[in-house]
């Protein structure tokens, strides 16, 4: 029997703010199918590309973005996600600071915009269950790599940091020996910097360090110290 699957990546952009928590990057679909629905970034993989590149291609040419942290989530393929074909998606999930891009709908895209994780609006093909399924592995990825930094400013008060962990477990976080915890990793470096806010003493600020990380890294090190 003469097979016809095509295979599509999707990308879950993930953002945060201390307003707004955990925000996903959504496009608002131009054409049909869906049109007008509000989906994930994705398109078909062509011929030459590999599915790196797909996924890359689709956030710049929907979304007018480029996302560092890029990694490969979870490959979808019901018979029926797609009403045009049988199509397969390999989904990747990313971590931006959402300041530091200007969004721009392209292409196939009528509108692009992030939406906090707790007011998703009704989406288009599988990608609420393709969210679902990269919010589990973001929440349990944080606890034993240091992803959230890449959320982060590159210089922040440790409020902040504090404050997306509460968020990503739950308020499932020792508040009391997360500092210590965290301070005692070694990879994590007060600057001589300090952020005013409206109330409340000045902030001192704090930056990760990427180098000693992957030192630590390369000597074994694992940990599950950010919660309790």
């Amino acid at each position: 029997m003469k097979q016809d699957i095509k295979v599509s990546v999707d990308a879950v952009v993930f953002g945060y703010s201390p307003e707004e928590g955990i925000q996903v990057l959504l496009i608002k679909r131009k054409y049909e199918p869906f049109q007008k629905s509000w989906a994930l970034p994705g398109g078909l993989v062509l011929n030459e590309e590999s599915l790196e590149e797909a996924v890359h291609r689709e956030l710049q040419e929907e979304a007018g973005i480029d996302v560092n942290y890029l990694e490969q989530l979870y490959s979808f393929g019901q018979p029926a996600r797609d009403p045009r074909n049988r199509v397969i998606s390999v989904a990747h999930f990313g971590l931006v600071r959402p300041d530091d891009y200007q969004l721009s709908a392209q292409t196939d895209a009528e509108d692009v915009a992030w939406f906090s994780i707790k007011r998703i609006p009704r989406l288009a093909f599988d990608h609420k269950q393709i969210i679902d399924v990269a919010i589990k592995r973001l929440r349990s990825k944080i606890v034993y790599e240091p992803i959230g930094f890449e959320l982060l400013d590159k210089e922040f008060p440790f409020s902040d940091l504090e404050k997306l962990y509460q968020v990503l477990l739950d308020n499932d976080l020792d508040r009391r020996n997360f500092k210590k915890r965290i301070m005692a990793l070694g990879f994590l470096e007060e600057v001589n910097k300090t952020l005013q806010r409206k109330a409340g003493r000045p902030a001192k600020l704090y930056r990760f360090n990427k180098k000693k990380y992957f030192e630590l890294k390369e000597r074994g090190y694992h940990s599950d110290l950010f919660y309790s």
